[in-house]
């Protein structure tokens, strides 16, 4: 497939004329977030050139530290899309609410979520970062977008995906019927098909979480790992290796091309919030993948896709990955609740 060469953009024209899986306005709104993935790839790839690393010394409306490349990768997606005619407002990681497109330019029926910059704390150690963008539709009707509009569960995203800026720069992407890999060709500043029909073994012995927080998990996260980590001498019966690179994008994307397990689950030291990862920018994106791809996604005993949002910036407990491990999870955690 990689050697027929075909593009992104002659790609998405197929899913549009020979599948009708798109409308061309949805082609098109891809294909404007992928020429801003490029340009954040060059970006990154001169930032220590350019002067362009370390923190501003500001935070979000996380409440975390920006970096300069955070800003920077925000601004690109946000002047990118205003002006294409296919979307009705963004929402980012980094925005305290939603950017409107102005009132100069067309208004679309989409709307365009994204974390920017992923990972963005292994800037200076140069390790894979990416962004990571969802696909909404515009509520039928609606004259006047607000917040609210994008307060939709993950099941009713219309595309997804991610890029990652490492030793090459890969797009991820779903439009709900499978998942395709493209990677940045160089010599023609296109995003080129590698691969398509992503699936991910259902079974796998590798998992990606931060042991650093082992004492802060609840039971059902606590027994699953202990059970990783007794191999073949516990009760799975087999050795498992343990993976944790602390960019999502990488080890989703690991964990998309040869299975596995990812977590970022709820601890005891913040009881009151859900989890660390963004439910719109990160959770919801990173599901929808999974899923197409064969896997499963889960918080604690619920499926992911199935959470009804409540706020922009709603956090949430992730497990994501091959379907038996995480069903696995997914039971204990529902044995811990007295769930049947």
């Amino acid at each position: 497939m990689a050697h027929e060469h075909i593009t992104l953009s002659r790609w998405l024209i197929e899913q549009e004329r020979s599948h009708g899986h798109i409308p061309g306005s949805l082609r098109l709104l891809i294909e404007q977030v992928a020429r801003a993935c490029k340009r954040i790839s060059r970006t990154v790839s001169r930032a220590a050139s350019s002067g362009a690393l370390g923190s501003l010394g500001s935070e979000n409306v996380q409440g975390e530290v920006q970096k300069q490349l955070d800003v920077i990768a925000n601004d690109v997606l946000l002047e990118a899309n205003e002006w294409g005619g296919h979307l009705a407002a963004m929402a980012s990681e980094e925005l305290e609410t939603i950017h409107a497109i102005p009132h100069r330019f067309p208004r679309g029926e989409y709307l365009l979520m994204f974390d920017p910059l992923d990972g963005s704390s292994n800037i200076e150690v140069n390790i894979t970062i990416g962004t990571i963008f969802s696909v909404l539709r515009l509520p039928d009707g609606v004259a006047t977008v607000r917040a609210e509009h994008f307060l939709q569960p993950g099941r009713q995203q219309v595309a997804a995906g991610y890029c990652t800026y490492g030793p090459q720069t890969t797009l991820v992407l779903t439009l709900g019927h499978g998942v395709a890999v493209f990677t940045l060709d160089l010599d023609d500043s296109g995003f080129v098909l590698v691969k398509e029909h992503l699936a991910i073994p259902r079974a796998s012995r590798e998992f990606a979480i931060n042991m650093s927080n082992m004492r802060h998990w609840a039971p059902p996260v606590r027994r699953y790992i202990d059970e990783c980590l007794a191999g073949r001498d516990g009760p799975r019966g087999v050795d498992f290796n343990m993976r944790w690179v602390a960019s999502m994008v990488a080890d989703v994307h690991r964990v998309l091309e040869r299975g596995g397990v990812f977590m970022y689950p709820w601890d005891a030291r913040e009881p009151d919030r859900a989890g660390k990862l963004r439910l719109l920018y990160e959770a919801n994106p990173m599901a929808f993948l999974v899923e197409q791809a064969g896997g499963m996604a889960l918080a604690g005993h619920q499926r992911i896709l199935d959470i009804e949002p409540t706020g922009l910036h709603q956090r949430a407990a992730v497990m994501l990955g091959s379907s038996d491990e995480i069903e696995r999870l997914g039971r204990y955690h529902r044995e811990a609740l007295g769930i049947e």
